[in-house]
């Protein structure tokens, strides 16, 4: 049976992947990568130390992995290409045969978010040099955190960004996870680039899903990019308040409303909305 190995193993989506991996090879073969390795504890599998930054933790952490998911970091764009590529070597001197990497969708250019997909586009770029079997998955946006937001979405009487009509190619974390196991795990993936996500809808579709999940009246409000980063600026501080009014200025501008791949990806389709939103009603 293959070892794999993901990396941010204590991390949201490095733990999903974690578990659905468990679910189709067993705990035994699975390894968890960690930068703070306890901060994984409750997984309930081997955590070994993965950090991005020491190139020797990681490849001691590697030896005996056939396979590794490698979750695009979080830092600044510039740093996290060194940082993955750190990730590359290491997992080449260990004799891992397949790496799978975690990139995104968004706009390319013009946007505060560009350098942050520009940055995963490099890495792509990486993998696929790596001289390893690789697949690749370019995630759609999460739609958790829309969820997560509805006291401050009550307390405001609205959903306000600037993403316009533009449609967005949302997904979730399980999703993702159920997806990312079977490209670990499944030959057939080799040299495949996936958009990985599931029907496109636009704001005011999701304000619809929310009032009915949630029973409020909430309206959906269109406001201008600068309008939109001000806002989250003022919220979030200049480094993320920029990026997040990216990401949205790249829904406007249909940036992340692309063919989906997840069915090829995962042998099935995306939840779709209506079933996610009905498993959340209170």
């Amino acid at each position: 049976m293959m070892k794999i190995a993901i990396t941010s193993a204590s991390g949201q989506l490095g733990a999903a992947i974690v578990e659905a991996s468990v679910k189709l090879v067993g705990g035994d073969n699975v390894i968890g990568l960690a930068r703070t390795p306890e901060k994984a504890s409750s997984l309930g599998i081997e955590v070994r130390p993965g950090d991005y930054n020491s190139p020797v933790d990681l490849e001691n952490s590697l030896q005996g992995i056939d396979h590794l998911l490698l979750v695009s970091g979080m830092d600044a764009p510039e740093k996290r290409i060194e940082q993955h590529r750190n990730v590359i070597e290491a997992a080449k001197s260990a004799g891992v045969s397949k790496i799978v990497y975690t990139s995104i969708q968004g706009a390319e250019e013009e946007t505060a978010f560009t350098p942050v997909v520009q940055s995963n586009r490099q890495t792509e770029t990486d993998v696929r040099d790596s001289g390893l079997d690789w697949a690749i998955g370019r995630n759609g946006i999460y739609i958790e955190p829309d969820v997560d937001y509805i006291d401050q979405y009550k307390q405001r009487g609205e959903v306000a960004n600037c993403a316009g009509d533009g449609k967005c190619g949302y997904t979730t974390r399980s999703e993702l996870a159920y997806a990312y196991a079977r490209m670990l795990t499944e030959s057939k993936h080799d040299g495949q680039t996936y958009n990985l996500h599931g029907e496109a809808i636009t704001q005011q579709q999701l304000t619809n899903y929310l009032n009915e999940t949630f029973g409020t009246d909430l309206k959906y409000r269109s406001m201008s990019v600068e309008e939109y980063r001000d806002d989250r600026t003022a919220e979030l501080g200049e480094f993320m308040g920029n990026i997040i009014a990216g990401i949205y200025e790249g829904i406007r501008n249909g940036a992340v409303d692309n063919p989906s791949h997840f069915a090829q990806a995962a042998g099935r389709e995306h939840l779709d909305w209506k079933t996610y939103f009905d498993q959340l009603k209170r």
